[in-house]
């Protein structure tokens, strides 16, 4: 153990300094010289040169034993002190691999301009860039929106290049397409309320009003948003890498170029499409969501399948289907907004296409999620 200890101590990198005749400065370098052991500070021994500026300084590295691009580094950067203070650098006792590194080095300086120094911004400078971004990333969405609305108006009008087929085929991806993991999350949705409402509800004895809160937060609430976020996260995001991906191919351009307006052609059927089975879907996810809530009645409330029906036919009203179902069409209108638009704001790279897939989603969500609270505030102001 003692051995280990001595060996330990031996191959630690030291290095001395000290005044020589002549005004010279002696540097010896010994021990092993690698990224494994920690290093003597350089800075001290560039202050000591700084302060006494002698004439030459010599390195004696004949002490040295392994040694690797630490030392090389090491060299380098005593040698760019000697060179600014205009001080002569003697290093032929060099190891010879690092000599000949080192020589290398010097025969190929370095250009001025190669060398990029990233200079952090101040506060005030941060906070213009990033409010210009996001005010250029807003101007960018209401210009995609003029669009639409310009596409969607000669549409109305039948002079868009919109083919009603590929309305269709959107439809077919976006409704039949969607609806088994549209089942699953509805019918568990609407488990995960009737069983959070039966907790707290079967201490006063009034299970049966489960029904009451599963058929009213389905139809006006859950239904529309969690239809509208298994969507974004299907839809949208094939609908962003679908466009980027045509764009990376430069398809886009070429629809362009042949007096085609990708708007019209490629993203008024997907708007469309998503416009029109959104309510479709909502619908949907609102009878999975009350089963789910039977389910749970049944099972864990033992409240008969006819009485909870009963119950929830008498809790809602047909302003709260109304409700959900516009809610339904203007989340669809937002999820195929947001993935067309992050799809032609796509890069011109492979990698491109799937931030604009993530974006999309996110973009979507977020719309969905502001969405809501806005119809929730105006629901609330005019009493509905």
């Amino acid at each position: 153990m003692s051995n280990n200890a001595t060996e330990t101590a031996e191959s630690r990198p030291r290095v001395a300094a000290q005044r020589g005749g002549e005004n010279g400065y002696l540097i010896r370098f010994s021990g092993d010289w690698t990224g494994k052991h920690r290093l003597p500070p350089v800075e001290e021994l560039l202050t000591d040169i700084g302060r006494t500026r002698p004439h030459t300084v010599v390195v004696d590295a004949r002490g040295v034993g392994a040694w690797d691009s630490s030392f090389v580094g090491f060299i380098f950067d005593l040698e760019a002190r000697c060179a600014e203070l205009k001080v002569a650098l003697e290093r032929g006792s060099l190891p010879a691999g690092a000599g000949r590194l080192i020589a290398l080095a010097d025969a190929v300086p370095e250009k001025a301009d190669a060398r990029v120094v990233a200079a952090r911004d101040g506060f005030f400078a941060a906070l213009g860039e990033k409010t210009t971004s996001i005010t250029d990333a807003g101007a960018a969405l209401f210009d995609f929106l003029g669009l639409l609305a310009i596409a969607f108006g000669r549409f109305v009008t039948g002079r868009a290049r919109t083919r009603v087929g590929d309305i269709f085929e959107q439809m077919q991806v976006c409704g039949a397409d969607a609806l088994a993991i549209v089942s699953l999350i509805s019918f568990l949705v609407g488990v995960i309320l009737a069983f959070m409402g039966a907790v707290q509800l079967e201490r006063f004895g009034a299970s049966i009003y489960v029904a009451d809160l599963v058929a009213i937060g389905m139809l006006r609430e859950m239904g529309a948003m969690m239809t509208a976020i298994i969507m974004a996260g299907r839809t949208g995001a094939a609908f962003a890498a679908q466009l980027g991906s045509m764009k990376v191919a430069q398809e886009i351009d070429a629809l362009t170029t042949m007096g085609i307006s990708p708007v019209e052609f490629l993203c008024l059927p997907r708007v469309l499409a998503l416009f029109l089975m959104m309510p479709i879907l909502c619908v949907y996810s609102d009878l999975l969501g009350i089963g789910g809530g039977a389910f749970i009645g049944a099972v864990m409330l033992h409240v008969s399948p006819s009485a909870y029906f009963h119950e929830t036919m008498s809790a809602f009203t047909m302003a709260d289907f109304t409700i959900g179902v516009v809610k339904a069409a203007i989340y669809g209108v937002l999820v195929g907004f947001a993935g067309c638009l992050r799809g032609f704001e796509c890069g011109d790279s492979s990698s491109a296409v799937g931030f604009a897939a993530t974006s999309a989603v996110v973009t979507s969500i977020v719309m969905v999620v502001v969405a809501c609270g806005i119809a929730a505030f105006v629901l609330n102001l005019v009493g509905i």
